[in-house]
């Protein structure tokens, strides 16, 4: 599958698969985080999925470039692509779900620091209240995330794609899918350890040395998942920094909210509770710009899936109806 020695593509098909390749290198040498500490952060989260929906972009050029009518489409690349593709769909309803249910936690957090700037006589009654309800609300399991580790191991199943014997291009077309595939799996593979608060499943991908890519994926991977795993074994409740940093806030004003204050720790109470609106803040925005990013996935996706199915029915290029589509919508925007 990996071009073995003897295989020939002439220099157009080998420029376009060197091309996606090194495109491919590049975004997975600029997703190494610069430091340690930038591992699980959302903000690289958000880059890690940017870097994903352009890596399938790249795939759906590469396949208009190819010009290989979707009729000369073995029905083995079809299904895999299709059956792929509704997993991936999948994934990303568990992912949006899990954003979705971690940021309902800023109701709880808004509530706090909502009761505690009343100087009711309840007001730290209130305002605990709201704390055990943001407790219990990240400590709950979300049961559509069971389902990604299933639908993980699916997709590593069909990592290595059938062997092309007879069609150049559709050489080309595997082994950059392959190349796709092998990104698609590792960053929903951090996505899902990051939010099911589990290591057990994390994958570790050996990919193919052939690859332009190889070395970066394998580096970037040893570092990501390293960080990942000394993280849960340090025994922290999450390994979402955003989310830490709530955590400790919280952990520090249970305590006082708890047994009350008295005039010296007025400012103590101002600060940790200043310290604990600004970082849940934080946690806040950089769920919602994780959320678009997700989406956006989900629709490259989604979009896909259907301009293969309708190239299915009508015949010519896999994507043709969708690059048509994309430039109407590029020439209305300017």
């Amino acid at each position: 599958m990996m071009m073995p020695k003897g295989s020939y593509l002439s220099p157009k098909l080998l420029d376009l698969l060197n091309t996606f390749e090194e495109a491919l290198a590049g975004r997975l040498k600029q997703l190494k985080p610069a430091d340690r500490e930038d591992v699980l952060r959302l903000s690289w989260m958000k880059s890690a999925m940017e870097s994903l929906c352009g890596v399938h972009t790249d795939i759906k050029t590469l396949i208009t470039a190819l010009e290989l009518p979707v009729a000369d489409w073995d029905d083995k690349w079809i299904d895999v692509y299709l059956n792929n593709s509704v997993n991936l769909l999948d994934i990303c309803i568990a992912f949006s779900s899990e954003i979705s249910r971690l940021k309902q936690s800023h109701l709880f957090l808004q509530c706090v620091l909502h009761n505690l700037s009343n100087n009711s006589p309840d007001q730290f009654i209130r305002a605990r209240s709201s704390l055990d309800g943001w407790k219990q609300h990240i400590a709950s399991k979300n049961p559509r995330l069971d389902n990604c580790f299933s639908v993980m191991d699916n997709l590593a199943q069909t990592l290595d794609l059938p062997k092309i014997k007879n069609s150049a291009k559709g050489k080309v077309l595997m082994r950059a899918m392959y190349g796709v595939k092998v990104m698609t799996l590792f960053v929903c593979s951090i996505f899902a350890a990051a939010f099911s608060g589990s290591a057990k499943k994390l994958m570790d991908l050996q990919v193919h040395d052939t690859c332009l890519w190889a070395d970066a994926f394998t580096d970037l991977q040893i570092f990501v998942n390293t960080e990942t795993r000394n993280i849960y074994s340090s025994g922290k409740i999450t390994i979402l920094k955003e989310l830490e940093a709530v955590d400790t806030g919280v952990k520090k004003l249970y305590p006082i909210v708890q047994d009350g204050v008295d005039p010296v720790e007025a400012e103590v109470l101002k600060n940790i509770t200043s310290d604990l609106e600004k970082s849940a803040e934080i946690f806040s925005k950089g769920l919602d710009l994780l959320a678009m990013e997700v989406d956006g996935f989900f629709k490259i996706v989604l979009t896909g899936r259907d301009a293969l199915l309708c190239n299915l029915r009508v015949g010519g290029n896999v994507f043709d109806h969708m690059g048509a589509s994309n430039n109407r919508e590029r020439q209305a925007v300017r």
